[in-house]
Formats: C-alpha cells, structure tokens, sequence
C-alpha cells in the first residue's frame, strides 16, 4: 500500500470484505489502501472508534512479531498479506509516456483508461487481502489480544517499520504524467463508407474486450486470490506442523539422553555399592575375629586360673 488515488477512485476501489469477523466487539475496515478503522467495545482499547494509517510493511511486521512470539508456537499464524504489485502499472504509464508522440488522443485516452483500470484492480486486492488478515486475526480468541495487534490498531503515529515517502512518489509520478500529457491528432482522406464501418466496428471489438476484461478481472479477485490465499494459510498450517514435529524430535532425544545419563548412573552406583559392601564386610569379619581372640584370651585365663586353685 505505498500509491495514491484521487477520492472517486477511492471511492470505486472500495474493499469487498470478506466476513471473518464474527466477534462484534472488535470491527476491523480498510476504507482504502493507506487507513484501517476499527470500532471496539474491549475494554483494552483507549477509544471505541478510531482510525490509523498503515502501509504494507507495518502488516509484516506485525504477522513476524506474532511469528516469532513463543507464546503462539502452537497457534496457526494466519498468512501475512502478499507484497501489492504497483510496478507494472508504472512501467506500462512510462511507455505510455514516451509513445505519446506516436499515438492520436484517442489512442491515448484509451491506453490511459485502460491502466487505470489495471491499477485499480490492483488496489482492490490490495485492500482486501490486507482486511481479510486483519478480521482473521480480531476474530482470534488469543491473538485478538496480542498486546502488539492493539499497538497496530489503534497508535495513531507512524511505526516506523516501513520505507518512507513510497506513496508519495508513485503519486506525484502518476499526477505529472496525466498532467503533462500532450494531445495529437492525426487527419486521414480516406473513403468515408468503409471508415465508417471498420470504426463501427472497432468500437464493438473494444466494448466486448472490455467485458472480457472486467469479467476476467472479477476472476481473478473472486477465485485466483482465493486459492492463493488458502495455499499461504495451508502453508502456515505446515510451518505448524514442522513446529511440533520439531518439538517431538527435541522430546525423544531428551528422553534419550536422560535414559543414557541414567544407565551410567545406575552402573556408577553399582560399582560403588559393590566396594562399599565389600570393605564394610571385611572391616567386620576383622572386628569379629578380633573379638573372638579376646573372648579366647578370657577363656583360657580362667581355665589356668581354675587349674591353679
């Protein structure tokens, strides 16, 4: 989200939500592609209505910090919002702009048309794959109240995770090239019948390529985009599944180490209770042997005395 449209644009690029907000004490809308607004009954907010600017940076840093939190380790992240791709609308405005001088106003009325067009396209997905990872994540019952998803939300100064002035400057090469464009008309003699008719029928080969257009356009944003969007939300599902068969593995070599510490263990304490025996056995036996030749002394002594008297 780093370009810019005049308000009627705006107002035709409007997101077509997806509701995955269920819980209505959080609502979370993208009126374009630069502001987010949010209505809240929580507590934890400071204001239960209230509207901040956001580019595309701020939504990856907000899905890495979630990422990277260990809290969520065993919570499916859903998929951050892919990168909006407004180069190639600007590199076809630049050809445009240096063909000008080849084509009749007409011509380019129409090249310019149809890149408008193209560009909002663009922006249309661009807003609602943004408010689709915004509402998946309010509809959360614990990633609704990440500490940082609230910053996101409602500080309303710049965050200072994204390149700066990017909207500025596509905006002010798409205003100068409208602005500075120059019209040329070129007059032909030719037989007015056949004009006529080849005209006639130009016009309806340019109405129906722009219904095909505009229908392949709707297909793209109706089923394209969704099936990328469950392959990045299979692919977090995965990367779930890597973690806790990573867990696993760490679990079962622990166990593994602790039953080796164990056996050295056990083995040390038998080879130590082994000579613990044996020396206390042999002080004992040297001890009765001791008290066995006092006890012959005494024996002996009273024999020779009774022997006397």
């Amino acid at each position: 989200m780093t370009s810019t449209l005049d308000d009627s644009e705006k107002e035709k690029a409007h997101s077509v939500s997806v509701d995955l907000n269920n819980d209505a004490s959080l609502l979370i809308d993208i009126p374009d592609a630069l502001c987010e607004r949010d209505k809240t009954t929580l507590s934890s907010f400071q204001k239960p209505d209230f509207s901040v600017p956001r580019q595309h940076e701020d939504f990856i840093w907000l899905h890495d910090t979630l990422v990277e939190t260990e809290d969520y380790a065993g919570l499916i992240i859903p998929p951050a919002p892919p990168k909006p791709d407004f180069e190639s609308p600007r590199e076809k405005m630049h050809k445009l702009g240096e063909g000008e001088a080849t084509m009749t106003k007409e011509e380019y009325a129409k090249m310019k048309q149809e890149l408008e067009a193209e560009y909002l396209a663009v922006f249309k997905k661009t807003v609602q794959v943004h408010e689709v990872f915004l509402q998946r994540l309010s509809s959360h019952p614990i990633l609704s109240k990440d500490r940082n998803f609230q910053i996101f939300l409602e500080y309303d100064q710049d965050l200072s995770v994204r390149r700066k002035n990017a909207k500025e400057t596509f905006g002010s090469f798409f205003k100068n090239m409208v602005k500075n464009q120059r019209l040329h008309c070129q007059g032909r003699e030719d037989d007015p019948l056949p004009q006529k008719l080849l005209e006639k029928l130009a016009d309806l080969f340019e109405k129906l390529r722009k219904v095909e257009g505009r229908v392949a356009s709707d297909e793209e944003l109706k089923l394209t985009e969704l099936l990328r969007y469950y392959m990045r939300d299979i692919q977090a599902a995965k990367d779930l599944l890597y973690r806790r068969a990573r867990a696993l593995a760490d679990y079962e070599n622990s166990n593994k180490a602790l039953d080796k510490a164990r056996l050295k263990k056990l083995t040390s304490f038998k080879g130590r209770r082994v000579v613990a025996f044996r020396k206390n056995l042999i002080e004992m036996a040297e001890l009765e042997i001791k008290h066995a030749k006092n006890n012959m002394s005494l024996l002996q002594g009273c024999i020779e005395l009774l022997k006397s008297s």
